[in-house]
């Protein structure tokens, strides 16, 4: 793609893996998506979304995580036991959102989605970042959080314990999907509740949906909220 670096760039293990572009060219694209793939996935997964969305004025660029997973345990686990590679994924992100920035999208011309692992990264990113996006869509998510508040392992959190969230930025009138099963085997609905707390505080418009059942996948439901929120004038 015109412009684009060929592989991610950042720190640690993530720096120097694939990055797939799709969609429009960046020249003739109306807005770009940064599409996060999921444990075990590859960027062609989130590329199959962006193809279902039916955006043909919208640029695509996935990036690839190094052996396919963003960091190694939960995403509720201590920081620690997912570094260097959680910080890594970050540095990918921020990296890539200001390569486009370079090439004329700032953040408003740009939407973060992400699936599962993704999500979490894609959620993170924005609130540590706190810049005004297009869109954020956790598919199946929630906060990863900035540190350890201690306490006991709490049931609703899937046998882990708090996480701190504190953040400096804001995320004013950002619309921000996070979606997720009711039981899903991965994303406690605790943390999917609590994520959308801290970010309507930082400013957000976050709408959560919650399906029914157990799962962990991507549904009509939430494609349909991103055909919505990317198909509305800027």
């Amino acid at each position: 793609m015109s412009g684009m670096a060929a592989a991610t760039r950042g720190t640690g293990p993530h720096a120097g893996q694939r990055l797939v572009d799709a969609g429009a060219p960046l020249e003739r694209a109306r807005l770009a998506l940064v599409m996060i793939h999921g444990r075990g996935g590859a960027p062609e997964d989130m590329v199959g979304l962006a193809h279902h969305l039916a955006l043909p004025d919208v640029a695509v660029l996935a990036p690839q995580a190094a052996e396919q997973s963003w960091w190694p345990d939960s995403f509720l686990a201590p920081l620690e036991a997912n570094e260097p590679e959680f910080g890594s994924g970050l540095s990918v992100i921020s990296f890539l959102l200001d390569d486009l920035s370079d090439q004329g999208f700032d953040p408003a011309r740009v939407a973060l989605i992400g699936f599962s692992q993704g999500a979490c990264l894609a959620l993170e990113a924005a609130a540590r970042l706190g810049r005004p996006f297009r869109a954020v869509a956790a598919l199946s998510g929630g906060l990863v959080g900035t540190g350890e508040a201690g306490g006991a392992p709490r049931a609703d959190l899937y046998d882990r314990t708090d996480k701190t969230f504190d953040y400096a930025g804001r995320l004013t009138d950002v619309p921000v999907l996070i979606g997720c099963h009711e039981r899903d085997p991965h994303i406690p609905l605790a943390r999917v509740r609590e994520s959308a707390d801290v970010l309507r505080d930082m400013g957000a418009e976050v709408e959560t949906l919650i399906l029914p059942n157990t799962g962990h996948g991507i549904v009509a439901e939430e494609a349909n909220w991103l055909r919505k929120q990317l198909n509305t004038e800027c």
